[in-house]
């Protein structure tokens, strides 16, 4: 199971493409979060912004970004342009986004990478996670990020039980992947591009691509899309 299974890097971050290889596991990208933005200068002047936008450390805003009347950046944090950042909005260090993405009112970032296109528009917690262009998560989605016992996350793919070796790790969504409103992913989760969780239900390991979990254990086929 490799990352190009799941996404591909746009061309709006080719700036980190030495980090993110496509022939690792998917997981293996939380790692290079940090060492892609400790590589980059951000020696570039932010452009201006309202009196309510905190922003504190190393930050690259494009200039394009939209920016709310309110809003907290922690660095370091990268994000790409025409990406829209609403009301509320807490992006807590080691965020970076490609082009065009949303980042929602009260939603909170932190460790995580989305890429072309992700949309997080509403009371989400995004921790430790990637999103895959056009993946979207719907109003109050969750991406649990700890295991309640404090030990290192596992995930289950067909080929069996893989350690990580990650303490902190929420889930991975491939590219176009949907999540409906108020479900909860456990830590661990992957799911395949376009796959779906519908809303409310808590969901754990992986989810092929082109598959809708309908409940935590039952699985329907979407035909396939080209």
């Amino acid at each position: 199971m490799l990352a190009s299974d799941f996404f591909t890097l746009p061309p709006s971050l080719a700036v980190f493409a030495p980090h993110f290889r496509a022939n690792v596991a998917p997981w293996e990208w939380l790692r290079e979060i940090a060492p892609a933005l400790a590589a980059q200068s951000f020696a570039e002047p932010l452009p201006s912004r309202p009196s309510g936008v905190h922003i504190t450390g190393p930050v690259f805003l494009h200039p394009s970004v939209r920016l709310p009347h309110t809003a907290t950046i922690i660095g370091p944090a990268w994000i790409g342009e025409g990406t829209e950042i609403r009301p509320g909005a807490f992006i807590r260090g080691h965020t970076i986004t490609g082009a065009r993405c949303v980042l929602g009112n009260s939603c909170e970032f932190k460790n995580c990478l989305l890429l072309d296109g992700a949309q997080v528009p509403h009371f989400s917690y995004v921790g430790d996670s990637i999103l895959g262009n056009g993946a979207h998560l719907g109003a109050g989605a969750i991406l649990s990020n700890l295991r309640l016992d404090r030990q290192i996350v596992t995930v289950r793919i067909p080929e069996g039980t893989v350690d990580t070796g990650l303490k902190k790790f929420g889930a991975i969504l491939g590219d176009h992947a949907e999540v409906g409103c108020n479900a909860v992913l456990n830590p661990g989760t992957l799911l395949g591009q376009r796959a779906l969780v519908m809303p409310t239900i808590s969901f754990s390991g992986y989810l092929p691509p082109n598959t809708i979990a309908k409940t935590r254990q039952t699985v329907t086929f979407l035909p396939r899309r080209d």
